[in-house]
């Protein structure tokens, strides 16, 4: 397997688009056989046919077995060769890194969660990041010369297309994308973290066939994916979705964006980790004050290990912001009158505490005609949101043209 994808090899515009129809078919709706793709694709059996068997030739499809019908020749039944092709995905958080490795079919047949990677926007964070990525490809049980793609989730603003990343390790004019693929040996691309989250629910997480779908990320930051008819919206330059940084509050807390007032400092793990450090700080008794001696050590997991824990004021944290937060996804609701609503990121492991006030405050601040058809969810995927989602992303790419996939 060449890094250059087989289907380029194949000159013939319209043929390319016809193999990327049939791969695209297996990615979303699975197995099927020749007499259904046929239907679905709207092209006669013949045509289907030679395109098959040309990719069952280039190992992409394979077959798995007969369909038993009650007369007749048995169909085969044709799909992905989950072999053929591997990816790699990596998300970074603020204090650990996760990376996996997906199949053709999207299966996640290896992973790392809970690398211990302290971020920075520095060249040093940066050199370390590439030799946790560089260990887990020389430590993967699978031929180097299948691994297609390898996607890097970055949070705030990422343009997947030029491969720059304007929010961290934007150290140079030559894109970050470049200088880790040069540095690996392998393509590398990137996506914004909440983004390829969303993506990831979408294909193998809470959502259930629903087209119209916000993702929202409470992590360290705040941040919104958006599926819209089935296809992430990236926007023009791809920094859709900066969900934390509406001007919302008078307050004189600066965001990380460098602005002031932002949603994000009062809704987001951030938010809750400030929050938390000032009031046991102020004498309010916690958990947190037995299991962590130096509160400048305490992280974002401590607390929702407290939270799930029934810690009484990290609880009462959680309930705080998710009201606030549900006021403003009321705003999305009415805006985008989505299907589903997933409330993903770390944050959402706190499950009940978070959700039930969310749910109270878009039912106050949304409108009734709106919100009905509007179901809130958390993350099926939960923590390996991230990865599966940044796999997701570099399996997209086959094509070079990811948004249409």
């Amino acid at each position: 397997m060449t890094k250059s994808f087989l289907l380029q090899s194949d000159k013939n515009v319209k043929n390319v688009q016809i193999k990327k129809n049939i791969i695209n078919y297996f990615i979303s709706d699975g197995n099927n056989t020749i007499t259904e793709l046929s239907k679905e694709l709207d092209l006669s059996i013949p045509t289907i046919t030679k395109f098959v068997n040309e990719l069952v030739e280039q190992d992409l499809i394979m077959e798995y077995g007969k369909v038993q019908t009650s007369g007749g020749r048995y169909p085969i039944l044709y799909g992905l060769n989950p072999d053929s092709i591997y990816f790699i995905g990596a998300d970074m958080s603020r204090h650990h890194l996760n990376i996996a490795l997906m199949n053709f079919k999207g299966d996640i047949v290896d992973f790392q969660m809970g690398i211990k990677y302290e971020f920075e926007n520095t060249t040093e964070s940066f050199d370390i990041l590439h030799k946790h990525l560089q260990t887990f490809i020389d430590n993967v049980k699978v031929p180097k010369e299948r691994l297609f793609n390898i996607n890097l989730n970055i949070s705030g603003r990422v343009n997947p297309e030029s491969g720059y990343s304007y929010s961290s390790f934007y150290f140079s004019e030559q894109p970050i994308t470049e200088i880790l693929s040069e540095k690996l040996n392998f393509n590398v691309g990137i996506d914004n973290d909440t983004r390829a989250m969303a993506l990831g629910e979408y294909m193998s997480g809470v959502v259930q066939g629903e087209k119209n779908v916000i993702f929202v990320n409470i992590s360290w930051g705040l941040g919104i994916g958006i599926i819209i008819d089935g296809k992430p919206y990236y926007g023009k330059s791809g920094f859709s979705g900066e969900f934390g940084h509406f001007p919302i509050f008078d307050n004189e807390i600066l965001c990380h964006c460098g602005k002031k007032g932002c949603l994000e400092t009062e809704a987001s793990g951030m938010a809750i980790h400030r929050m938390v450090i000032e009031r046991i700080k102020k004498g309010e008794s916690s958990i947190l004050t037995e299991h962590v001696k130096d509160l400048d050590t305490l992280t974002l997991t401590d607390i929702m290990k407290a939270v799930a824990k029934e810690d009484p004021l990290c609880i009462e944290i959680v309930e705080e912001v998710g009201y606030i937060l549900g006021k403003y996804i009321a705003g999305l609701i009415n805006i985008f009158n989505p299907e589903l609503v997933v409330i993903g990121g770390q944050v959402s492991l706190a499950e009940g505490f978070l959700l039930l006030p969310i749910k109270s405050s878009i039912r106050k601040y949304s409108l009734n005609l709106v919100n009905r058809d509007s179901k809130i969810e958390t993350s099926k995927l939960k923590q390996k949101a991230g990865i599966v989602g940044a796999c997701m992303v570099a399996r997209s790419r086959l094509f070079d043209n990811y948004k249409d996939i």
